[in-house]
C-alpha cells in the first residue's frame, strides 16, 4: 500500500472505502492480492454490466489483438468500427425503429455530455441548458455546470454558467409538477429563464440517489420541449446498456430523445468508450468541430460488438435482467422492513436499486460492514445516504442472493449496534 500513499494524488476516492489491493476479477467477483473473494455490487460504477472479463468479449478482443487489428485510428474508417456500427444498427436501432447518427467522442461519459450540450447550442443558436436537481453529468466544466452535486461543482474553481436548474420529478413531493413550472416560465418573458437550447436529464439518477422519473413526467417534459423548440437530451451513461431491463432506460416511456449519451458499459469490457446518438436533422457538426485523439476506441468496438451479438440478438438477456430486477425489488423491500417505519426506503428501477437510509452515517456503516463481509458496494445521494446496488447484469442468481444476504446481515448488524448504543 505504501506506493499508493507515496505517489498517488489525494483525489482518489474508492480506494478509501475499499482499502485492499485487488489483483484479478471474473464475472461478479473481485479477488484481492491475498486471494480473498469479494462479490462486486459496484461493477465499475455501472461499467461492467456483463461482468469482469466477460468470456465472449475477452475472446473477441484477444483474437483481434493477435491478428494485429488497428488499436488506434483517430476517426478513420476501420473494420472494427464498421462491424460495431453494423451490429448496433442490426441489434439496437432497427428493432426499436430508431433513426440516429452515431458520434464517437473522447472516451469518457463527461465528454459525450460536453458534445451533446455543445451540439444543442449549435443547432438551436441558444445558450441556456435546463438541468435538474440531483443530476450528475460529469465533472468537466460544461458537464459540471449541469451537475447538481456541490462537491463536484466546487472542485471546478470557476463560476459555472449557462444552466438553469429545476426540480426533478418528485423533488418537491407530489405538490409540484416541474414540467408545468417550466412551461409556464418559458411562456413568460419576465420569468428570468432564457430560452434553452436543451433539457438534459437521467431517467434514473444514479449518483443523485436512485431517483426515478415517472413516465407521465417524462412525456410531459418531452411535450414542453416540442412546444418551445428545445432539444431533449437523455443521459443514459449509467442507466443505459440494459441496466433498467431494456437497452435504453427510456424505451418503455414512449419518448423519443433528440440526443442520447452512452458510455460506461457500452464497451462491455471496461474499456473507455463514449458515444452520442443524435437525430439526423441535428447532425450539423463541421468536420473535426468536436474531436479528441482517442475518439473511437477500436478495442472497445470489438468488445461492444461481441456483447451486442451475445446478449442483444433477441430479448432473452433483457427478460433475465427483468427477472433479476424482481428478485432485487423483493429482497430490498424485505431488508428495508427490518428498520421499521422511516428507517429505510427502497429506491430505484431495474438493476439500479438500493436502500435510502435515514442519513449518510447509517449508510456508511452498512457499506463498511458489507466490505468486512466481502461485498463491494457504494453509496449515492446528496448525503451519501443511499446504499446503491450496481452489480453486473450477468450475475448468477447464487452471487446475487449471496450479496443480498451480506447486505441484509450488515443492516441487521448496524441496527443492533444502534439499539445497543441507545440502551
Amino acid at each position: 500500500m505504501t506506493i499508493f500513499e507515496n505517489l498517488e494524488s489525494n483525489v482518489y476516492s474508492y480506494a478509501r472505502s475499499f482499502p485492499v489491493v485487488f489483483d484479478r476479477a471474473e464475472g461478479a467477483a473481485l479477488y484481492d492480492s491475498e486471494g480473498n473473494r469479494y462479490i462486486d455490487f459496484l461493477a465499475g460504477a455501472g461499467t461492467l454490466n456483463y461482468g469482469h472479463n466477460n468470456p465472449h468479449c475477452k475472446k473477441a478482443l484477444i483474437d483481434y489483438i493477435s491478428g494485429d487489428g488497428i488499436a488506434h485510428g483517430l476517426d478513420m474508417h476501420t473494420r472494427a468500427k464498421a462491424e460495431f456500427l453494423e451490429a448496433f444498427q442490426k441489434y439496437i436501432l432497427e428493432p426499436r425503429k430508431m433513426d440516429y447518427r452515431l458520434q464517437f467522442t473522447g472516451p469518457t461519459g463527461t465528454n459525450a455530455v460536453e458534445a451533446a450540450m455543445k451540439l444543442a447550442r449549435k443547432v438551436t443558436g441558444r445558450q441556456n441548458i435546463i438541468a435538474f436537481t440531483n443530476g450528475f453529468h460529469g465533472v468537466s466544466l460544461g458537464a459540471a455546470a449541469a451537475t447538481g452535486n456541490q462537491h463536484h461543482r466546487g472542485g471546478c474553481g470557476v463560476a459555472l454558467g449557462g444552466v438553469t436548474r429545476l426540480p426533478y420529478d418528485g423533488y418537491m413531493g407530489n405538490g409540484l409538477d416541474s414540467t408545468r413550472l417550466l412551461d409556464k416560465m418559458l411562456g413568460d418573458a419576465s420569468s428570468g429563464v432564457d430560452a434553452p437550447a436543451a433539457v438534459i436529464l437521467e431517467t434514473v439518477q444514479g449518483e443523485g440517489g436512485l431517483n426515478v422519473a415517472s413516465t407521465r413526467w417524462l412525456k410531459s417534459l418531452e411535450a414542453v420541449c416540442r412546444r418551445h423548440g428545445i432539444l431533449l437530451i437523455i443521459d443514459d451513461i449509467q442507466a443505459g446498456c440494459g441496466r433498467t431491463g431494456t437497452f435504453f432506460s427510456f424505451e418503455q416511456m414512449g419518448i423519443s430523445p433528440d440526443i442520447v449519451t452512452l458510455s460506461k458499459s457500452l464497451s462491455a469490457f471496461g474499456l473507455p468508450f463514449a458515444m452520442v446518438m443524435l437525430k439526423p436533422e441535428h447532425d450539423q457538426w463541421a468536420p473535426g468541430e468536436h474531436n479528441g485523439t482517442f475518439r473511437g476506441n477500436n478495442h472497445a468496438f470489438v468488445t461492444a460488438k461481441a456483447a451486442l451479438e451475445t446478449y442483444w440478438a433477441d430479448d432473452t438477456f433483457a427478460k433475465d435482467v427483468q427477472r433479476k430486477s424482481g428478485i432485487l425489488t423483493n429482497r430490498l423491500a424485505r431488508i428495508a422492513a427490518l428498520g421499521g417505519s422511516g428507517q429505510f426506503q427502497p429506491k430505484g428501477r431495474g438493476m439500479m436499486q438500493g436502500i435510502s437510509c435515514r442519513n449518510g452515517e447509517v449508510a456508511g456503516k452498512i457499506v463498511r460492514r458489507c466490505f468486512e463481509d466481502r461485498l463491494v458496494i457504494e453509496t449515492s445521494g446528496p448525503d451519501s445516504e443511499v446504499v446503491k446496488i450496481l452489480c453486473p447484469l450477468a450475475i448468477s442468481d447464487e452471487d446475487l442472493n449471496a450479496g443480498l444476504d451480506i447486505l441484509e446481515r450488515s443492516v441487521r448488524h448496524v441496527l443492533s449496534q444502534d439499539l445497543s448504543m441507545a440502551a
